[in-house]
């Protein structure tokens, strides 16, 4: 918490600052030096966290990228927006904070992955865009435009290379990573200077598949990176999505130490390659820079063979914590740590606090981080779902407590985060801990029947779905993705083309969805 002679009020400024929402995809909070990471090379994340506020316990609302995304959005948690996971559908009537900032004379725009479904184009507030996000958008046109046209996978190989360490296909100044640098500064050197901006550069990496370009593959070594978190014991920690989840990423028939380092050696390489590009933005903001409100975050980590485990769906640290740091004009609170539970859902009433607005709250549960610095919200707990009903997994979680329910496994999970910070253990049938579990439980349950959301529960609490298994094929439910013109491609190959092609479902979607 900071002290209020140590606070200078934001809206103390002349005029309204300008914004800048810095993204990154799938970044696990541990992954900044200055954050306690003694190998990732990150100085320009460094250089926020110094000339900023680092937000130490933050979590995504959801452990997934369309729901998270489509929270900090729209200022609302998943079972109000009723976005569950990637293949629900964002409702295209929630205001979002791209539209609020606009209505107040912000020029607004967008680089990059923003995630929006179901139409990935969409504006939703933002005045123009550049658009990232697999498939045919602005940066597929770019590389067509340079020669890359032959390249079919741009962000990467999918499928059974998902989680497989990658050389990019494009050299480091064509990558997306690159690419979103360079329109973000594009946009920079042409916006209407009679208008504040608001500009959220997006970035895909580290987002698998995990593909640093050359010569950034080279410069951290798997024999230098330390095996992933195992405690013994690990496999108690895992919910039915833990496991559906390596199943469908073809880590699911072993595990593989001196992979699971390579592939964090690239995911630091890509890291570090965003760390390179926030650096070239930073830069690019001139004399702009003290006048300017930049906010720092990701929409969820990683696992990264801790626990036995890749992807995210998942409310252990290492999926749900995310990096959240802000940096306020003229450097206000420079250094700043604050230990206060946050959340992305805090994202909107801070960039429409910032602006100048005087209610900036969508709902009760996101709190302008200015206020939560100070420790002046009353908040003491934060929330994250991942889909729901028979598949709902949910956390409450405050500073030194966090409580997971999965109905799939019909089990709760309790940690105790200041005696086990590593979450080693789970407590939830320790005596002495039953009382966390009971008002964590509860609150939770309070908390969705409040708002009308009662499809998980019943009179008791949790509502009985039955417990979920995978199948006991090990092949049931490997994950297929290619591109819609995967036939026109392979026929180039004349009578070495596959005849068949396996359907492009998993296991996870095929079922839930």
């Amino acid at each position: 918490m900071l002290s209020q002679d140590h606070w200078l009020m934001v809206t103390t400024s002349r005029t309204k600052p300008n914004i800048l929402l810095l993204f990154t995809d799938q970044q696990r909070l541990d992954t900044i030096h200055a954050l306690g990471n003694s190998i990732i090379r990150t100085p320009n994340m460094d250089r926020l966290c110094a000339e900023g506020t680092v937000f130490t316990r933050c979590y995504t609302p959801s452990p997934v990228c369309v729901p998270a995304r489509a929270s900090m959005v729209s200022g609302l948690p998943p079972h109000r927006t009723r976005c569950w996971d990637n293949g629900t559908n964002v409702t295209e009537e929630l205001p979002s904070f791209m539209q609020r900032l606009g209505e107040r004379g912000y020029q607004t725009h967008g680089v990059g992955k923003m995630h929006f479904t179901p139409r990935r184009e969409r504006l939703w507030g933002f005045e123009s865009r550049d658009v990232s996000e697999r498939g045919n958008d602005d940066y597929r046109a770019f590389l067509d435009a340079n020669g890359y046209s032959h390249v079919m996978d741009v962000h990467g190989a999918l499928s059974e290379m998902y989680h497989v360490p990658q050389i990019s296909q494009m050299p480091a100044h064509l990558h997306e990573s690159a690419w979103v640098a360079d329109c973000s500064i594009d946009f920079l050197n042409r916006r209407d200077t009679d208008r504040p901006f608001f500009l959220w550069s997006s970035f895909f990496s580290p987002h698998p598949p995990f593909n640093a370009p050359t010569p950034w593959n080279l410069i951290y070594w798997a024999g230098r990176m330390p095996p992933p978190f195992r405690p013994d014991g690990y496999e108690d920690m895992l919910t039915y999505w833990n496991h559906l989840q390596n199943r469908s990423k073809y880590h699911g028939q072993g595990f593989d130490v001196m992979l699971a380092r390579t592939i964090k050696a690239i995911y630091y390489a890509s890291i570090s390659f965003v760390d390179y590009q926030i650096g070239r933005i930073l830069d690019a903001l001139g004399d702009e820079l003290d006048n300017t409100l930049i906010l720092f975050a990701s929409d969820h980590g990683e696992l990264l063979g801790d626990y036995g485990c890749y992807g995210k769906r998942s409310m252990l640290d290492a999926s749900a914590r995310v990096p959240l740091i802000v940096r306020w004009p003229d450097a206000r609170n420079a250094g700043g740590r604050c230990d206060e539970v946050a959340s992305l859902l805090d994202v909107y009433p801070t960039l429409l606090a910032a602006s100048g607005e005087e209610q900036p709250q969508v709902c009760d549960e996101g709190h302008d981080l200015a206020t939560v610095a100070r420790g002046e919200t009353g908040r003491t707990c934060v929330y994250s779902q991942l889909q729901t009903d028979a598949v709902g997994l949910h956390m409450a979680v405050t500073k030194t407590r966090k409580y997971v329910f999965s109905a799939a496994d019909q089990r709760e999970w309790l940690f105790d985060l200041e005696a086990d910070p590593t979450e080693a253990h789970d407590f939830a049938y320790n005596s002495y801990y039953q009382k966390d579990l009971v008002d964590l439980s509860s609150a939770l349950q309070e908390r969705y029947r409040r708002d009308g959301y009662t499809s998980p529960l019943d009179e008791q609490g949790w509502r009985d779905f039955g417990r979920r298994e995978l199948p006991a094929n090990p092949d049931a439910g490997l994950l297929v993705q290619y591109p819609k013109n995967i036939r026109e491609i392979l026929d180039q190959l004349g009578e070495y083309a596959p005849k068949d092609l396996p359907s492009t479902h998993w296991l996870g979607k095929a079922k839930h969805r």
